[in-house]
C-alpha cells in the first residue's frame, strides 16, 4: 500500500476557506459516487498551490484506505519535465508492478495503472503539471479515487473533458501574509507592523517569496526591517523568465534577487552553477566536483543556501532547488559565468558522476572491470564506495540523476560521458532489474554513438539494448536490435562484435524457452569463432551450448560441452571462464547423483571466485554447495552455505540469485521441518521470480511450494502449486520441474491409486529418460503402490 505523500508544510497560514472547498468536493463526490473527482488547483507561480494540496491531503489521507499516490510532475522545470510515461512508470512500481511487467507504451501503463485503481479507494496527488496532456493519461477511472492536480496553468481543457473542478488559488490576504511573516521571523514583526506589511505587499503576498524575504530578515537580526525594505525596493535586477508589467511574479524576482546580492560572491558563484545540475537533487560531493571546491567548503555554502531558503533539503545530506530558483540560478550564471566556466563546472560534474560509477561497480563487480570502460579518479571528492553495502546504497541513491545525467550529456555536447556511462552502468541497471532505465540509458547511448559517428559504439549500444529487452521477455524487440547490431558489426568488419550478437540471439530463443533455435544459434557462434581463432568467444560459445542441454535435461552434453570449455578456459589463462565452467560441471554431477565430483568441483569454482574477486561467482558457488549438502543430508551446512550465498546476492544486487537462494532455504528449512520458514522463503523466491518473469524459476519454486504444503497437511492448495507449476513446465520444456510436478500431483492423489500411478508413471519416465536418482525413489513408489502400499514418503 503506498504512502506517497511527502511531508506536511512547516508555518502554514490562512487557507481555511480552500481547503473547506476541497473537502466539499470530496463529500459530493461520495455521495454521488459515478465520476472520478478531480479537482484542478492553479495559480501563479509561488502561491502555495503544493503546501495547500498537501496540508489538504494530509488532513484527508485516514479516509482513504487503499494508499496515497504522490508525483512531482516537474511541469515548469528549465530542463526536463516529468513525462507521463515516466510517472505512470513510478505509480505501476508503487502498485507492486514490477519492472520487467511495465509496458513500453504509454496508453498500455495508463490501461494497467487505470486497471489497478479499480476499485481501490486512493488519492492521486499530480503536483505541478505544465499541461493537460501530461495529466489526462494519469486519471484513473474509478469513481472511488480523488485526483488533485496542481499547476501554474488553468488546465482549461481538464475542466472541459474531465469535469475537473477547479480551484484557483489567490494571494495571500495582506492579514494571512504578514502573519505568515510573524511566523517565520518572529516578533519583529510585531515591532514594525508598517515595515512587515510593506515587505509582505514587496513579496507580492506570495508564500515562497514570503519565505525567502523572511530567512534574509532572520539572517540580519540587527537589520530593522525598514532598512531591508529599502533595499528590496531598490533592487534592479529581474527575472526575465516571467512577464513584467504587473504581473505579481515579478515580485519573486525582486525577492530573488535581493537575496542573491545579499549572498557573499563564493555563495552567488555556487547559487549559480547549482542550477546547471541536470538532477533532482544532490550531494555534497557532487557540489565539490561542480563549484571546484572541497568537501568541507561545498558544505558549508550548502548550508548557507539551505538557511537562506535557496535551496531545500530532500533528506540526509541531499540539497534540491525550486524550480523557479534553479530558473533564476540559471540566468544568472548564463549572465555572470562564462561559456567555458560554464562547461567546465559541468565536465567536472559529469567526470565525477562516471568516475564514481566506475568505482562504485568495481566494488559490486570486480570481476567483470575489464569488461567496462577505464575511467580514471578525478580530482574531486569522491564519496566512498569501497564496500560492497555503500558502493550499492550510491548507486541506488543516484540511480534517477545518472538517469538525467545520460539524457543531458547526449543531447547538450558530452557524448563521449553518455556512451561509457551506459556501459558503466549497464550490470548494475540489468540485475536490479530497472529494465525502464536501462533502455533509456542505452537509447540515449545510441544517440551520442550516432552523433559520434562511431558506428562501433552504436553496434554495442544496439546489441545491449537487445540484452535489456531479453531481460524484460520482449523477444521480438531482442531480435531487432541484435539483427541491426549484426548487420552493422559486418559493415565495420568486427567479426568478434558480430559473432556475439548471433550468441545473443541465441539467449533471445533460450530465455523463450526454444532450446533447439537457441542451440543452433550457439552452434553457428561456435563454428565462426572457431573460424577466425577466437578462443574466448569459442569457450563462452560451448559453455552456453552446455546450459541449453542442461535446461532440457542432456546432462551428458552438457557435460561434455562444459568440460570443452573448461579445458579451453584454462588454455588462455581465462580464469573467470575456468571458475564458470567448473560450478556449471558440478551441478551436472549434481543432479546426476555424484556428490562428491559435484562437490570437488564447486568448491575449486569457489576458490578461483574469491581469488579473482569475482562476488556473484563467488554467491553461485556458495548456493550450488549448499545444494549438495542438501541431497547429502548434511542441512546445518547446507543452510549455512545458502544463506552466505543470499547474503551476497543482496549485497551485489543480483535479484534472480537472491531468488534462488531463498529457494534453496526453503528446502533446507521444510527438510528440517520448519515447514513454516520454508513455506515464508519460498514465497519470496516466487515473488521475486514472478517480478522478474523468469518462468523456469517460478515452475521450480511452485513445485517447491507444493513439497512444503504437502508436508503440512494442506494438500488441496499443494495440488494447486503442483498443477501450475507442471503447466508452466510443460510450456516451457524444462523437463525436470514436470517430471517432479507429476512426482507431487501423484502424492496429491494417495487416496487414488489409478490416477497416483499415472502421474508416478510420467514422473518416472521423465526422470529415467534424464538419468537421474530421481527415478529410483519413483520406481520405489510404483512398485509399492503395485502391492497396494504406496509409501507416503515426502520430499
Amino acid at each position: 500500500m503506498p504512502h506517497q505523500l511527502p511531508a506536511d508544510t512547516a508555518h502554514f497560514v490562512g487557507r481555511a476557506e480552500n481547503l473547506r472547498q476541497l473537502s466539499k468536493l470530496v463529500d459530493t463526490a461520495t455521495e454521488d459516487g459515478s465520476t472520478v473527482v478531480i479537482s484542478a488547483v492553479s495559480g501563479t507561480a509561488g502561491v502555495g498551490k503544493t503546501a495547500l494540496a498537501l496540508r489538504w491531503a494530509h488532513r484527508v489521507r485516514t479516509g482513504f484506505s487503499d494508499g496515497q499516490l504522490y508525483v512531482n510532475l516537474r511541469g515548469y522545470d528549465p530542463d526536463q519535465p516529468l513525462s507521463a510515461a515516466d510517472a505512470l512508470a513510478r505509480f505501476l512500481r508503487a502498485l507492486g508492478v514490477a519492472g520487467a511487467d511495465i509496458p513500453l507504451e504509454v496508453d498500455e501503463r495508463a490501461a494497467l495503472y487505470r486497471s489497478l485503481l479499480d476499485g481501490r479507494r486512493m488519492l492521486v496527488v499530480l503536483d505541478n503539471a505544465s499541461a493537460v496532456e501530461q495529466v489526462r493519461p494519469l486519471l484513473p477511472g474509478a469513481a472511488s479515487c480523488v485526483v488533485v492536480v496542481t499547476s501554474r496553468d488553468s488546465l482549461a481543457g481538464l475542466v472541459a473533458r474531465h469535469g475537473a473542478a477547479r480551484l484557483n488559488l489567490d494571494l495571500l490576504p495582506p492579514e494571512d501574509a504578514v502573519a505568515l511573516l510573524g511566523a517565520l521571523i518572529g516578533e519583529r514583526v510585531a515591532a514594525e507592523p508598517n515595515a512587515a506589511a510593506v515587505l509582505a505587499r514587496q513579496c507580492a503576498w506570495l508564500p515562497l517569496a514570503l519565505r525567502v524575504a523572511a530567512e534574509l530578515a532572520a539572517t540580519h537580526p540587527t537589520t530593522p526591517l525598514a532598512t531591508l525594505v529599502g533595499e528590496l525596493a531598490n533592487e534592479q535586477r529581474r527575472l526575465e523568465l516571467l512577464d513584467a508589467g504587473g504581473d505579481p511574479r515579478t515580485a519573486i524576482r525582486a525577492v530573488f534577487s535581493w537575496s542573491y546580492h545579499h549572498l557573499p560572491p563564493e555563495v552567488g558563484r555556487v547559487f549559480r552553477l547549482l542550477g546547471l545540475h541536470p538532477g533532482p537533487d544532490l550531494d555534497p560531493y557532487a557540489a565539490a566536483a561542480l563549484t571546484h571546491t572541497s568537501m568541507e567548503q561545498a558544505q558549508h555554502l550548502l548550508d548557507l543556501l539551505s538557511r537562506a531558503h535557496l535551496i531545500g533539503r530532500t533528506g540526509p545530506s541531499r540539497y534540491s532547488m525550486h524550480d523557479l530558483l534553479r530558473a533564476y540560478a540559471t540566468y544568472l550564471a548564463g549572465i555572470e559565468d562564462s561559456d567555458a566556466e560554464r562547461r567546465a563546472a559541468l565536465t567536472r560534474l559529469f567526470d565525477h558522476y562516471l568516475a564514481t560509477a566506475a568505482a562504485a561497480m568495481d566494488t559490486l563487480y570486480p570481476a567483470e572491470k575489464h569488461r567496462r570502460p577505464s575511467v580514471p579518479p578525478t580530482g574531486t571528492p569522491a564519496p566512498p564506495v569501497a564496500a560492497p553495502a555503500a558502493a550499492r546504497a550510491w548507486l541506488d541513491t543516484e540511480r534517477i540523476t545518472l538517469m538525467a545525467v545520460c539524457a543531458h550529456t547526449a543531447s547538450r555536447g558530452w557524448p563521449r560521458h553518455t556512451t561509457r556511462l551506459s556501459t558503466t552502468l549497464f550490470r548494475y541497471l540489468a540485475a536490479g532489474s530497472y529494465y525502464p532505465d536501462a533502455l533509456a540509458v542505452q537509447n540515449h547511448a545510441l544517440d551520442a554513438a550516432r552523433h559520434l559517428g562511431d558506428r562501433s559504439v552504436e553496434a554495442d549500444a544496439l546489441s545491449d539494448l537487445g540484452i535489456i529487452y531479453v531481460f524484460q521477455g520482449r523477444p521480438t524487440q531482442a531480435a531487432d536490435h541484435f539483427q541491426q547490431a549484426i548487420t552493422l558489426f559486418r559493415k565495420i568488419g568486427d567479426q568478434v562484435g558480430e559473432v556475439r550478437a548471433l550468441g545473443n540471439l541465441g539467449t533471445v530463443y533460450w530465455q523463450q524457452d526454444r532450446y533447439e533455435q537457441a542451440a543452433e544459434h550457439y552452434e553457428q557462434a561456435l563454428t565462426l569463432f572457431r573460424e577466425i581463432g577466437h578462443q574466448d568467444g569459442e569457450a563462452r560459445a560451448l559453455g552456453n551450448l552446455g546450459g541449453v542441454y542442461w535446461r532440457q535435461g542432456y546432462y551428458p552434453q552438457a557435460a561434455e560441452h562444459h568440460q570443452q570449455a573448461l579445458t579451453l578456459f584454462r588454455e588462455i589463462g581465462e580464469h573467470g571462464g575456468e571458475a564458470r565452467a567448473l560450478d556449471s560441471l558440478g551441478n551436472v554431477y549434481w543432479r546426476r547423483g555424484y556428490y562428491p565430483q559435484a562437490a570437488e568441483h564447486h568448491q575449486q569454482a569457489l576458490t578461483l571466485f574469491r581469488e579473482i574477486g569475482d562476488r556473484a561467482g563467488e554467491a553461485n558457488a556458495l548456493d550450488n554447495l549448499g545444494l549438495v549438502s542438501q541431497s547429502e543430508g548434511r542441512y546445518p551446512q547446507a543452510a549455512e552455505h545458502h544463506q552466505q550465498a543470499l547474503t551476497l546476492f543482496r549485497e551485489i544486487g543480483d535479484r534472480a540469485g537472491e531468488a534462488r537462494a531463498l529457494g534453496n532455504l526453503g528446502t533446507v528449512y521444510q527438510r528440517q521441518g520448519r515447514c513454516e520458514q520454508a513455506v515464508d522463503h519460498r514465497q519470496q523466491a516466487l515473488a521475486l521470480f514472478r517480478e522478474m518473469g523468469d518462468r523456469a524459476g517460478e515452475a521450480e519454486t511452485l513445485n517447491g511450494l507444493g513439497e512444503t504444503l504437502h508436508a503440512i497437511g494442506q494438500l488441496s492448495e499443494a495440488r494447486i502449486h503442483h498443477t501450475i507449476a507442471l503447466t508452466l513446465a510443460t510450456e516451457i520444456g524444462n523437463r525436470y520441474e514436470q517430471a517432479r510436478a507429476h512426482d507431487g500431483l501423484a502424492h496429491q492423489a494417495s487416496g487414488d491409486p489409478h490416477r497416483a500411478r499415472q502421474h508416478w508413471r510420467e514422473a518416472f519416465t521423465l526422470y529415467a529418460d534424464l538419468g537421474v536418482p530421481d527415478a529410483d525413489e519413483v520406481r520405489a513408489q510404483l512398485a509399492a503402490l503395485d502391492h497396494g502400499e504406496a509409501a507416503d514418503t515426502f520430499w
